[in-house]
């Protein structure tokens, strides 16, 4: 059996799938680290790392390169630029990336989780995503979308994902804590 005082989650704490990342570990005992940075509101208040004009420098990235990456154009860019240093620290920190949304066509998935997914995947991380449409779990390899089970097997994950959490991406999140971790101790 794992031993999950020995996990971290990277997240950031917001409404949706992070809160409810946030408040499984809890259950599971896992050590949690929400990256957050001055003016912006939280959910999941447990662990929070409030990132400092120079430590969000640290993930700082042209909003050109964002945008050609992700296929879209952000409106609100000072607050955006925020949101996307903040999850640089979450990739950064949580070796296995895990995503609750929407995967798109162009194979990017929407929103602003969709960065953290593309920034896992510049950084080679293993990535899983679950598609609160298909209802399915997905993984990165070679370059595509292949259905698959997740298992959190390493010390370190940063949860991310949609504030428009599902009742099934909800369900999913459960299942897989308890497929990785066992029974809650909490």
């Amino acid at each position: 059996m794992t031993d999950c005082s020995q996990i971290t989650l990277y997240s950031g704490g917001h409404r949706g799938a992070e809160s409810e990342f946030g408040r499984l570990a809890e259950k599971w005992g896992i050590a949690e680290v929400n990256f957050s940075f001055e003016g912006h509101n939280i959910e999941q208040n447990k662990g929070v790392k409030v990132l400092s004009p120079e430590e969000l420098d640290k993930g700082n990235v042209s909003m050109e390169i964002v945008s050609t990456r992700m296929g879209r154009n952000f409106s609100k860019v000072d607050k955006i630029r925020k949101v996307i240093q903040s999850i640089f620290h979450m990739v950064n920190h949580g070796y296995y990336v895990i995503a609750i949304g929407w995967i798109q066509p162009d194979n990017t998935v929407k929103g602003g989780t969709g960065w953290g997914v593309e920034l896992a995947k510049i950084f080679n991380r293993p990535i899983s995503v679950y598609d609160q449409k298909q209802k399915k779990w997905f993984g990165w390899q070679n370059n595509k979308w292949v259905q698959e089970i997740p298992v959190i097997t390493g010390s370190t994950f940063a949860g991310t994902g949609t504030r428009n959490l599902t009742d099934d991406g909800r369900k999913a999140i459960a299942e897989l804590y308890e497929r990785s971790f066992g029974p809650a101790t909490n």
